[in-house]
C-alpha cells in the first residue's frame, strides 16, 4: 500500500483547469494561528524573564539576511511589522495531515503593531492575487528570475519565507522586520492553550469534507474541530476563498478577545504554560528572539481587543481569469501608505510657510544619536520626496536634544522649506552649515517626516474590516 493521502487533501476545487493540486488545505488555516501567537507573544509583559529564557530553545530560527539582500525600503518609524506565514510542511507530528510534498504556503498576514500600542492591524493577503514577482535567492545561493505576474503564493513555494518578504515588500514599500512560521501544530495548540474559542454559526453544519458537525449558535470549539471551522469552504457562506479568509479573521478576532479576557496575559504561569506550547511550533528570523519580544510586549503591554482588527487588501477580478483577483487600486495603495508613514503623532511646530520644491533644497543629514544607520534612512526618506541630499554621515561635537534644521548662509528659505515636513523643527542658523545647504541634524526624537497621506485605514477598505472585540454572532458568517 503506498502513502496515505488525506481526504483533505482534495477538497480545493476552485482550480480552472487540470486537478487539484495534491496538496490540502489544511496549510491555509495554520498561518491564522501564527497571528494569534504572534499577536499573544507581542501583547504582553514577560515578567518572570528567566523562566522564559527556556522558550528560546523552543523556537527554530532562519537566517535570511543573505537573501533579502540591501536594496529593501526603508524604516520609516518605530512601527512593528511582522510577516506571518503558514507552512504546509509534513513531516514529524505533522504527518497525519498528509504525505510528505515539501513544505509550501498559501496563508500571508502582515501584522502592523503602532509604538505605544494605539493600534494593530492584521492584513491578509489572498492567495489568489496575481502581483509581479521579484527575482529571488534560495537558501542555497540559486537565483529564482523574477515573474511580471504569478499568484503571490508562487514567492513561498519557490524561495521560502526569504521570497515572500522580498515581494510583500516590493508590492506595498513596507518595510518588513520579522516573520513568524507556523505548521499545523502550532494552531491546535494556540488555540487548545487558550481553552477554546468562541464561534457563531448562523446554520446547522454536517460537512462531510471538513468533518465537521455543529448545530446553528454560539459553540467553543478546539483542536481538530478549530481546524474543520476555519478550513471549511463549502458549507459556509459563498464557498469563495476570500469568504474564507472573512470568516478566518473572525476566528482570530475572537482567539485575540479570549487572549486578553482569560487571565493568560496577566498571569505568568499561564502565559508560560501557552507559549511554552505555542514555539514549538514557530520558525522566525534570526533576529527575532524571546529578547526581542519581550522589548516588543513592553511596548504594547496594554493593548485591548478593541484596538486590534483584521481586513484583507481591496481587491477586485483579475480580468484574464475571473477565478483570479487584482489589487484595487489606488484603494490598495492607500492602505499600504497609511500602513506605511504610521508616525507618532505630535503636536506640530509653528513654522514659516515657503514655495520652495523639494529639489530647491539641497541637504545634509548628519546622525546625532547613537543609533546606526539612520542617517541613511532619512536620506532615503528625502530623496523619495526630491529633497537633494548632498551628504548622509555622522554629527561631530554635542549631540542635540532633539532633531534640528539648521542653515547656511543664504539657505533660510530652504530650511524653512524642510521644516514644514520635520515634526517640531524650527529653523536655525549653523555656525558650520555650507553657504547655500540645510543641515538636517537628527535628534533622539526623530521618527520620520511628516507625511500628507492619512494615517488611518482607508474608508474603502476599514468597511470590510473585522473588529477582535466584536460579538462573533454579529453579522454571522
Amino acid at each position: 500500500m503506498g502513502p496515505m493521502i488525506s481526504d483533505y487533501d482534495y477538497l480545493d476545487q476552485d482550480y480552472p483547469s487540470g486537478p487539484p493540486p495534491k496538496r490540502g488545505v489544511w496549510w491555509r488555516v495554520i498561518g491564522w494561528a501564527s497571528i494569534a501567537m504572534a499577536v499573544v507573544l507581542v501583547g504582553t509583559s514577560l515578567t518572570a524573564y528567566a523562566a522564559y529564557r527556556k522558550l528560546e530553545g523552543n523556537i527554530k530560527h532562519e537566517d535570511v539576511t543573505a537573501q533579502l539582500g540591501s536594496k529593501r525600503p526603508p524604516k520609516l518609524n518605530n512601527a512593528l511589522n511582522v510577516l506571518l506565514i503558514g507552512s504546509d510542511q509534513r513531516n514529524g507530528a505533522n504527518a497525519k495531515y498528509g504525505r510528505d510534498v515539501g513544505e509550501r504556503s498559501d496563508t500571508m498576514i502582515l501584522l502592523h503593531l503602532s509604538p505605544g500600542g494605539k493600534k494593530a492591524v492584521g492584513i491578509s493577503f489572498p492567495r489568489d492575487s496575481m502581483v509581479p514577482i521579484p527575482s529571488c535567492k534560495t537558501s542555497s545561493g540559486h537565483t529564482i528570475p523574477a515573474q511580471s505576474v504569478a499568484m503571490i503564493n508562487s514567492s513561498f513555494n519557490n524561495g521560502g519565507a526569504a521570497c515572500t518578504i522580498r515581494t510583500i515588500e516590493s508590492l506595498t514599500k513596507i518595510r518588513i522586520d520579522h516573520f513568524v512560521k507556523v505548521d499545523f501544530s502550532g494552531f491546535k495548540r494556540v488555540v487548545d492553550a487558550l481553552g477554546g474559542v468562541e464561534i457563531c454559526l448562523p446554520q446547522r453544519v454536517a460537512d462531510k469534507s471538513s468533518k465537521l458537525y455543529l448545530s446553528a449558535g454560539r459553540h467553543i470549539v478546539k483542536g481538530e474541530q478549530a481546524l474543520a471551522y476555519v478550513r471549511m469552504r463549502h458549507g459556509l457562506g459563498d464557498g469563495s476563498d476570500l469568504g474564507r479568509i472573512k470568516r478566518q479573521q473572525k476566528f482570530l478576532g475572537a482567539v485575540v478577545k479570549k487572549a486578553t479576557s482569560n487571565g493568560t496575559l496577566t498571569n505568568p504561569s499561564k502565559l508560560l504554560g501557552f507559549l511554552d506550547a505555542a514555539t514549538k511550533s514557530v520558525t522566525t528570523d534570526n533576529d527575532f528572539t524571546v529578547d526581542e519580544m519581550k522589548k516588543v510586549a513592553g511596548s504594547v503591554q496594554g493593548m485591548s481587543a478593541g484596538k486590534v482588527q483584521f481586513i484583507t487588501v481591496p481587491w477586485t477580478a483579475y480580468a484574464p481569469d475571473p477565478n483570479r483577483i487584482a489589487w484595487k487600486e489606488p484603494d490598495a495603495d492607500n492602505l499600504f501608505a497609511a500602513i506605511r508613514n504610521d508616525n507618532q503623532v505630535q503636536a506640530p511646530a509653528k513654522v514659516k510657510k515657503v514655495n520652495l520644491q523639494p529639489a530647491q533644497v539641497k541637504v545634509e543629514v548628519l546622525n546625532g544619536t547613537a543609533t546606526p544607520g539612520l542617517a541613511g534612512r532619512a536620506g532615503d526618506q528625502l530623496k523619495a520626496r526630491g529633497y537633494q541630499v548632498v551628504k548622509v554621515g555622522t554629527l561631530t561635537g554635542p549631540k542635540p536634544a532633539k532633531t534640528e534644521v539648521r542653515y547656511g548662509a543664504g539657505a533660510d528659505q530652504q530650511a524653512a522649506a524642510l521644516a514644514q515636513v520635520v515634526p517640531n523643527a524650527q529653523p536655525v542658523a549653523g555656525q558650520d552649515t555650507p553657504a547655500g545647504t540645510v543641515d538636517l541634524v537628527l535628534g533622539p526624537d526623530w521618527e520620520g517626516l511628516k507625511t500628507s497621506q492619512s494615517t488611518s485605514i482607508p474608508t474603502s477598505t476599514a468597511a470590510g474590516a473585522v473588529n477582535a472585540a466584536a460579538d462573533v454572532c454579529s453579522d454571522k458568517s
